[in-house]
């Protein structure tokens, strides 16, 4: 099988290039550049596409023995994530970009022109798992919990997951995957995991967002509409958040606000205490399958955030809508981010979340 294996620089996508290599598929390393200028990206480790993490990537390869090329998908990358993710929050919404770069570039851009190139399939080091299924495969939590990230490949399609391989999906401990790597002779072994938003430099998502859409301010303000403070601009909060509020009266009780919502219309910002924060039922838009599209309510888990728990809840699809109903109440779910549903440890499909009713 000849096998495009996306090399993001750091020690998951290495290893798993190098077993596809002692499998004896046809492999070729490709790192994405996804900005003109990759001295502006997060270096020192912790991204996924800096300058830095090119050089080891090709180091990676050279060790390896297969050939290496650097695609230049920064144009793409910066309309359908960096723009995204700006006029989300612009919106009001919170987007999860990792995600939404897996959907538009490694999947879709990477796959698509890997295809055309006269490759079967594109393989990462994303750690979940692929079963032979009636749609051909599908896609399952890791053997690693805590490791799993089965949640970023949620938004994948079927036809997507057929073209695609994780060769660390069985894998139960980072620390094998790094003695590996070790043993291997890669240099890359000891590098830490990239935790960060890549094309936020200094770690500062307020700040970055400010840059681009200006200071506007407005009101904070509590459930009544009582004005509780002021802020720069609707998009330096989501819902949930607590800290950098900055409040000019305190809560009666003593106890911290919590941002309850975000009105880019109004120029407000909602906050209250945590209670306010619960939700029993998520709307979602733009449902996504991984095999085929389940029509009517069965029962499933929901995951909203990449690390967060899978809770138990009734879904229903119709009409290109979603309607989540939670057994128990979740905290802090704002529109824009991803439910990604489960029925066991097989992924079943997601949507983006429109919004929230306690």
């Amino acid at each position: 099988m000849r096998v495009l294996a996306a090399m993001s620089g750091g020690v998951d996508s290495a290893v798993a290039a190098a077993r596809l290599v002692d499998a004896g598929h046809d492999v070729v390393g490709v790192h994405l550049a996804l900005s003109k200028n990759p001295e502006a990206y997060r270096s020192g480790a912790r991204g996924c596409c800096s300058l830095e993490d090119s050089h080891d990537a090709r180091r990676a390869a050279d060790a390896l023995g297969i050939p290496f090329y650097v695609w230049d998908f920064a144009e793409r990358f910066a309309e359908d994530v960096v723009a995204d993710f700006v006029n989300e929050y612009a919106s009001g919404r919170t987007p999860n970009p990792c995600l939404r770069c897996n959907e538009k570039i490694k999947f879709a851009a990477v796959l698509e022109r890997g295809r055309a190139l006269g490759f079967d399939a594109v393989a990462t080091g994303h750690y979940a798992r692929l079963e032979p299924s009636p749609a051909g495969v599908s896609l399952h939590r890791s053997a690693e919990p805590a490791k799993d990230q089965s949640y970023v490949l949620g938004v994948l399609d079927a036809d997507q997951l057929r073209h695609s391989l994780f060769p660390l999906g069985d894998d139960t401990a980072k620390a094998a995957v790094r003695a590996e790597a070790a043993a291997r002779g890669l240099t890359l072994a000891t590098k830490p995991d990239s935790h960060d938003i890549c094309f936020i430099p200094t770690g500062d998502t307020a700040g970055f967002l400010s840059a681009r859409l200006g200071r506007r301010p407005g009101d904070i303000v509590d459930e009544r509409g009582e004005v509780l403070g002021a802020h720069d601009g609707t998009h330096r909060f989501t819902v949930g958040q607590r800290h950098g509020l900055h409040l000019s009266v305190p809560a009666g009780d003593g106890r911290p606000r919590y941002v309850l919502g975000v009105d880019p219309v109004r120029n407000t910002v909602t906050v209250g205490p945590k209670r306010a924060l619960a939700v029993r039922v998520i709307e979602g838009i733009r449902p996504t399958w991984t095999e085929q599209p389940v029509a009517g309510a069965w029962r499933g888990l929901v995951q909203v955030r990449a690390h967060g728990d899978a809770m138990p809840a009734t879904i229903e699809v119709a009409a290109e809508r979603v309607r989540i109903g939670l057994d128990e109440p979740a905290y802090g779910i704002a529109p824009g981010q991803a439910a990604v549903y489960y029925d066991g440890d097989r992924v079943v499909g997601s949507a983006t979340i429109s919004s929230t009713d306690a």
